[in-house]
């Protein structure tokens, strides 16, 4: 169950407003990203420190006033990397799953998203190399890699 406004982690109860939302949407997001509760709240609270530090008084006033909603709520096209920030630097895969293609970031803990068409999947983890300027890896149905394409100098 993701947390909001009215029930979210003690050790977050001391924090300014728009940082405390700020850690329960980053934890909230690590969560579903298979993060243990224990370790995604202090990272989540860490993060949301430094994002304020570097938020806009406009960024602030938004996450401050931020809904119930709004802080639960899971955008499918999102890629891993709001929550992860050392995962901007990886590149993405495209490898065979049991529920058909499925598109990662290298080293992360679980898949992005999951296709049923393997060029639905290739093209989704290009359009997330691209933006991350990393590369891409499609692997063959037998694990093996069939193309490799670099998008760092985008």
């Amino acid at each position: 169950m993701p947390w909001d406004k009215d029930d979210y982690p003690s050790s977050l109860k001391n924090l300014d407003t728009p940082i405390r939302n700020k850690a329960i949407e980053i934890a909230n997001a690590m969560i579903d990203e298979g993060y243990k509760e224990g370790r995604a709240i202090p990272i989540a609270t860490e993060q949301a420190k430094e994002w304020y530090d570097n938020a806009s008084d406009k960024e602030r006033k938004e996450m401050k006033s931020i809904s119930d909603e709004d802080l639960k709520e899971r955008d499918d096209e999102d890629d891993q990397s709001d929550s992860r920030p050392e995962l901007m630097e990886k590149g993405e895969h495209v490898y065979p799953h049991d529920d058909g293609w499925a598109v990662q970031a290298e080293d992360a803990k679980q898949p992005t998203q999951v296709f049923d068409d393997k060029q639905e999947a290739i093209e989704r983890a290009t359009e997330i190399a691209k933006k991350k300027e990393t590369h891409l890896v499609v692997h063959k149905a037998d694990g093996s890699v069939q193309k490799k394409q670099s998008y760092d100098e985008v």
